[in-house]
């Protein structure tokens, strides 16, 4: 029987989402004032920001339980992330509903990935399944 042997990996950006490659991808996305659509505008937002949250209101000043809650979780884990405040844009929180498939904000992306809302945060941080997502573990 052969020996299965092990190749080099040529390019190690693939073996880590969020280098290059998906930098570069980001890159060419636009948003709605770049001449872009929502849709893309999301996909860039979400991309070109290891941890991005869509939420009601700012993290200075939260405009619901939820949202306070999620902001309270990476703040507490002393991450830094980029935010939308989807109340003062109606076409985003309409589509950053459908973007996800999830019906409810706020909604948390790290990597480019949806993790979940504020309850979905809540339990991942509880068991520590957020902070390896995070790269913290």
């Amino acid at each position: 029987m052969a020996t299965k042997i092990p190749l080099p990996i040529l390019n190690p950006e693939l073996d880590n989402p969020g280098t290059a490659p998906a930098k570069e991808a980001a890159a060419t996305l636009r948003s709605r004032a770049e001449g872009g659509d929502i849709m893309e505008e999301i996909r860039k937002e979400t991309s070109e920001n290891k941890v991005f949250l869509y939420m009601k209101g700012s993290p200075m000043m939260p405009q619901c339980g939820f949202s306070s809650r999620a902001v309270q979780i990476l703040n507490h884990l002393n991450v830094p992330f980029g935010h939308a405040n989807i109340l003062q844009d109606p076409e985003k929180r309409s589509a950053i509903k459908e973007f996800s498939e999830w019906p409810t904000v706020p909604q948390l992306y790290v990597n480019g990935e949806f993790l979940g809302g504020s309850d979905i945060m809540m339990e991942m941080f509880e068991s520590g399944e957020l902070q390896e997502a995070l790269g913290l573990k």
